[in-house]
């Protein structure tokens, strides 16, 4: 299907001369849509955000209007923006918060006048210290310009933000361990149910958690109306998306692309966007929404981008990171350095994540090693299953989050897709692939 025309929402002024400052923003009609929203009762606002149909863009898909109709009517009401960003090969949020941290401030500053907040936390992952910089200096702007802080525009809403660096725990992007984190602690997810943030948050307080691309949408919506951005994509997945598209392509970098209207042939191959696979080397899986996501083959390119058709293929969009790998690759050390990733990542509260990931990373990498055994195979979904009982997708979970859940993908699609290729190193006693391209600790083995 061809690439649509859509207009750019959150994208549009990344490339203007130094985009990142008050200057810029304003020139391009920056807090106007703030301006809006303060002529406008709560109500209003979120009626409209609940029209456009907004889903979370930072992984979970959850409607952001649904989502704040959840809080608990109490006080105070804090609001949360997730610029944590830990996935591997995700960089759309980081993105947009060096390239217009002003779009993000003005949509938190929305969403914080809807739910009534006293306050804002921009978490950002630590790692990023660009992004950080900019976004204080924003900040600071926005302050001086009146459109944060106290009778904000000369109005009756007042509201403070806070810039909160993390220390690079990708565990921290799931939005419990994110306030616990904020409120000094180990960024250990907390039990849920019977409390969702939105029922008993930061300090115990009502809290929204949103993602940074979910609220740039907002001023958007507020200057052009709910109704024109739900007119944009199909079914459930309205608006545009932004897609961050890494691995084997000539072109790689984030696009924002009309959602559901595009397909992953669309994105990999067309000129304007991925320009087709590097040294036109044989498309061989891809990794549709981030590593936490299963495989899925040749065969779909032609699936579309969104929501509810990855989820018919057994998959998910996920935090909209899109990673082909070509020919070349070797699907054992695929997975076993995305497990090896993961049990890094894990927490430790939950025993199938700690140990299991443990024995996944110590199983592969024996195989990957050349001193595997055809049983490994079996145990490898033994340990797949332990994790995630059925292996199956969406996952089951016996851990209080979804990283435990997020391990076994890889492994179960490459032994499924590949079980010859997983043979082949058992058999042979090597990688059969190009020992130049083993990883350093491997090719000494």
């Amino acid at each position: 299907m061809p690439v649509t025309d859509a207009p750019k929402i959150v994208t549009r002024r990344l490339h203007h001369d130094r985009s990142w400052t008050l200057e810029s923003y304003l020139a391009d009609g920056g807090y106007q849509g703030l301006r809006k929203a303060l002529t406008m009762t709560p109500q209003e606002i979120h009626d409209s955000v609940n029209t456009a149909n907004i889903l979370g863009r930072g992984g979970a898909g959850f409607e952001a209007g649904r989502k704040w109709g959840m809080l608990r009517q109490a006080s105070p009401v804090y609001l949360t923006i997730n610029g944590d960003e830990s996935e591997p090969a995700t960089f759309k949020d980081h993105a947009l918060i060096e390239g217009d941290p002003h779009q993000l401030i003005e949509g938190a500053l929305i969403c914080a006048y809807v739910i009534g907040a006293a306050q804002i936390f921009l978490y950002v992952r630590g790692e990023f210290p660009l992004a950080l910089e900019r976004l204080q200096a924003a900040l600071n702007e926005a302050y001086g310009y009146g459109a944060v802080g106290h009778r904000i525009f000369g109005s009756d809403f007042s509201v403070d933000i806070v810039v909160h660096p993390g220390a690079g725990a990708y565990i921290c992007g799931e939005e419990t361990a994110l306030l616990e984190s904020l409120e000094g602690k180990r960024g250990y997810p907390r039990i849920k149910p019977p409390f969702f943030p939105a029922v008993m948050g930061l300090y115990g307080a009502p809290t929204i958690v949103n993602n940074v691309e979910t609220v740039s949408n907002l001023p958007w919506v507020l200057l052009n109306g709910g109704d024109h951005f739900a007119a944009l994509g199909d079914g459930r997945s309205k608006g545009t998306k932004l897609l961050a598209l890494a691995g084997h392509v000539k072109r790689p970098g984030n696009y924002e692309l009309e959602w559901a209207k595009v397909t992953f042939r669309d994105l990999i191959f067309d000129p304007r966007l991925g320009g087709g696979i590097r040294d036109d080397n044989n498309l061989k899986a891809i990794i549709p929404g981030g590593v936490s996501s299963p495989w899925i083959g040749p065969e779909h390119l032609d699936v579309s981008l969104s929501n509810e058709a990855i989820a018919g293929i057994g998959s998910m969009a996920g935090s909209g990171s899109v990673i082909p790998m070509d020919h070349t690759t070797c699907t054992v050390r695929a997975a076993w350095r995305i497990v090896r990733f993961f049990h890094r990542e894990s927490c430790g509260q939950c025993t199938p994540c700690r140990e299991g990931g443990g024995w996944l990373e110590k199983v592969l990498e024996r195989i990957e090693a050349g001193r595997g055994r055809e049983a490994d195979l079996d145990l490898l979904m033994d340990i797949c299953d332990n994790i995630s009982p059925g292996v199956a997708w969406p996952p089951a979970q016996t851990t209080i989050c979804v990283l435990g859940p997020s391990m076994p993908p890889s492994v179960a699609a490459g032994l499924r897709m590949f079980k010859d290729e997983y043979l082949a190193h058992v058999r042979e006693g090597r990688c059969p692939f190009p020992p130049d391209r083993l990883p350093r600790r491997l090719a000494r083995v």
